[in-house]
């Protein structure tokens, strides 16, 4: 009898601490974390590092990154006013401010990522387009990545997401405008040559 006691209070006690174990949760400085019931968003967002309960196996944790985050983008082809195409190599930084919102437009961070790129690339052909190539090589840059960030800031609020620096690391001629420019740059020295050679050779003839 005695042993079946101790049996069942062994038992009893694994049980509690099983339903214990899957209970708790930790939420470290690094990140906010959101309790889900049946996929469906309990409470407010955790944003203090911390232990925390939940309802075992009727509830989960999702977790979110509370840093800021790199956003690497593909190179991409202006066409500023001046018809000068550009190739654009640029990144930015952004982070979760709103976490219920962030979960429910886009999920995870894999697919912020892919919605961020497409308004990024949006924003870096709308202000681009507005000005001249020469605007990249001026004092301008810097209030043009400024023009950039706040532009692409309004479209990833609907995120969750606030971009908070945009900046552009090269700005250059596509591979074939660089080969036609590098070609009516050698035109251009050889018909200066030419025009020397016979500037050169009347004011011999008139020797």
């Amino acid at each position: 009898m005695k042993s079946r006691i101790a049996v069942i209070g062994l038992g009893a006690l694994a049980l509690a601490l099983f339903l214990l174990a899957n209970a708790l949760f930790t939420v470290d400085e690094r990140q906010r974390a959101l309790v889900l019931q049946f996929g469906q968003v309990r409470g407010e967002p955790i944003a203090e590092p911390g232990l925390y309960f939940k309802i075992p196996f009727i509830q989960n944790v999702a977790y979110f990154e509370d840093r800021i985050l790199p956003l690497e983008t593909s190179q991409l082809e202006v066409t500023p006013l001046d018809d000068r195409r550009l190739v654009v190599d640029a990144f930015a930084r952004w982070r979760i401010v709103d976490t219920i919102r962030f979960r429910q437009a886009v999920f995870d961070e894999a697919s912020a990522r892919q919605r961020l790129e497409r308004i990024l690339n949006a924003s870096l052909r709308q202000v681009l387009g507005s000005v001249v190539s020469e605007s990249l090589l001026s004092d301008e840059r810097t209030a043009l990545m400024v023009r950039i960030r706040d532009d692409a800031r309004r479209s990833a609020r609907e995120l969750g997401v606030d971009v908070v620096d945009v900046r552009i690391r090269r700005a250059d001629l596509p591979e074939q405008n660089l080969q036609a420019t590098f070609e009516r740059m050698q035109a251009e020295r050889q018909r200066e040559a030419a025009d020397e050679r016979a500037r050169g050779a009347e004011a011999a003839q008139r020797v």
